[in-house]
């Protein structure tokens, strides 16, 4: 049994897996479609936004050298502004505007007093309000060109499109976006004790591989597209890979390890696929194998269920995130901290599957009971891999640990 020695370090794994992709070629895509993906092009801004000075509140624009003397100030109020009115005139000494949260600001008004802190009079001349506090030029508004600058970068190559930068583009007035097309993902299951969900087992179990793999792609940005089952043989398993030619990346499960029926990694050598790297000092998951061929890539997969997933998360969606112009692809790491007490020995690294909860102010983490890698109620209830280093030998009730959140939980 391998103590990890000769195995390659989970990190170094993940960066020679990445390096072999680089993002996929742009397309323009609506708003719509651009969600959760990375832009693949600057965007430069079309409009400055807000196209002029306006009030982030309701209550009066005032000009602040006005407002010099010992509140209160009674000024003149010379007109009405809502959002969307333009200003008539040009505010002029002792005279402010009533003004709504959003409209422009009138010519000689450079801060907003709220409304909370004036009173409203009548006057024999008209209407008239007393400002109860002194402000400074800018106080309350929103400067023009706050969010953009016509001319200016709005968002840069490899941001990922969340729901404010679609709509900082949207106020742009752009109805498409720059994008690296969704990576085609072609995935294969191996093994003759597999059969489908809808056949009858008969001595045989369900392949979940393939259906949760390509829920997990379809999540991760891309677009999965079912092989089926490759029995235990060569030429079959040579065959179904011959049949996912054009796909930028190929998945499969099972059949990479060193059993006699294991033809994974002869069969992807037998198509012309230059491998990488074979096994990783990892639990679960050790048997991994990482090859391209031309721009396609492969992933041998581990085949218990929980290992297919936990690869998944730590090598096949980082390059995934890649592939789809991400700029930052690393698994996404938080603090928390270890309720209970683990022990392993020394050599591979360990992803607990835990369920982790927020309790005064931190992050606990709990190990579930069952950590066998053919067992998926497990990965059901996990929300984090908790990272049990290489080297570590033990981990104490309380300590630090670092959490990756899983992307198949709900």
């Amino acid at each position: 049994m391998s103590t990890g020695s000769d195995l390659l370090p989970a990190e170094d794994a993940r960066a020679r897996a990445l390096a072999l992709a680089s993002p996929l070629p742009v397309e323009w895509v609506r708003l719509e479609e651009a969600l959760g993906r990375a832009l693949g092009a600057d965007v430069l801004a079309q409009r400055t936004l807000p196209p002029w000075d306006n009030s982030a509140m309701d209550g009066y624009a005032v000009r602040s050298a006005d407002l010099s003397g010992p509140p209160p100030v009674r000024l003149a109020v010379g007109e009405i502004i809502h959002a969307g009115q333009t200003p008539r005139s040009e505010l002029r000494p002792g005279v402010c505007a009533r003004i709504m949260t959003g409209a422009p600001l009138p010519a000689g008004a450079d801060a907003v007093v709220m409304q909370e802190r004036t009173r409203p009079l009548q006057g024999a001349e008209g209407p008239a309000v007393e400002i109860l506090e002194a402000v400074s030029a800018g106080n309350f508004v929103r400067p023009r060109g706050e969010d953009a600058r016509a001319g200016e970068p709005l968002l840069g190559r490899g941001t990922p499109l969340g729901i404010p930068e679609l709509g900082l583009i949207t106020a742009q007035g752009l109805l498409t976006v720059p994008v690296p097309r969704r990576p085609r993902v072609a995935i294969l299951s191996t093994g003759d004790e597999l059969c489908r969900a809808d056949e009858a087992p008969e001595g045989r179990i369900v392949d979940t591989n393939a259906p949760s793999l390509a829920l997990a792609v379809a999540r991760a940005g891309g677009l999965p597209t079912l092989l089926g089952i490759a029995r235990d043989t060569q030429e079959e398993v040579s065959a179904r890979l011959a049949e996912a030619q054009g796909f930028d990346v190929v998945l499969t499960s099972a059949g990479v390890s060193v059993g006699e029926r294991d033809f994974v990694k002869a069969s992807l050598q037998e198509q012309g696929v230059e491998m990488n790297f074979w096994r990783v000092a990892i639990k679960p998951g050790k048997p991994l194998a990482v090859g391209r061929k031309g721009r396609t890539l492969y992933f041998g997969l581990p085949g218990n269920p929980t290992s297919s997933l936990v690869t998944f998360e730590l090598f096949v969606r980082p390059v995934l995130r890649r592939l789809l112009g991400h700029s930052d692809v690393e698994p996404p790491r938080v603090a928390g901290r270890l309720d209970g007490e683990l022990r392993k020995a020394p050599g591979l690294a360990h992803y607990i599957r835990v369920a982790a909860s927020w309790r005064e102010g931190e992050l606990w983490a709990r190990p579930l009971a069952t950590q066998t890698s053919g067992a998926l109620r497990s990965a059901a209830s996990a929300t984090h891999l908790l990272h049990f280093p290489r080297e570590a030998s033990s981990l104490a009730h309380g300590g630090h640990v670092v959490l990756l959140p899983v992307s198949w939980s709900a």
